[in-house]
């Protein structure tokens, strides 16, 4: 991916940030929008990971240690086809007849 369209998708990324913040209306957008670029570098240019194949054993793991910044590792995931972008809509909010607010790794285990 030449830097150009690297810096086109960590707009997107962003955006996906504060849509889906203004969406759950909680959050804090600093800690996600600090880190998007950098996740959106990893993603797209560092880490062996697919969307395709998300349980392959030789694929790159990432630990996100900053909580308050998971909507930046979502928003990438959504961005690389992990999930869709429709379920962002989804943060932090209990599913009917579940005892856990949504979280994509829900769909990555």
């Amino acid at each position: 991916m030449n830097k150009e369209m690297l810096i086109s998708k960590s707009k997107d990324v962003r955006t996906n940030i504060i849509e889906m913040l203004y969406e759950s209306k909680s959050g804090h957008p600093g800690g996600s929008l600090s880190c998007a670029d950098i996740i959106t570098y990893l993603y797209y240019e560092k880490m062996n990971v697919d969307a395709n194949n998300p349980k392959d054993e030789n694929r790159d793991r990432f630990v996100l240690s900053k909580g308050h910044a998971a909507p930046a590792l979502y928003a990438v995931l959504a961005e690389k086809g992990f999930f869709s972008k429709d379920e962002l809509k989804n943060l932090r909010k209990i599913e009917i007849g579940r005892a856990h607010v949504w979280t994509p790794v829900t769909h990555l285990n």
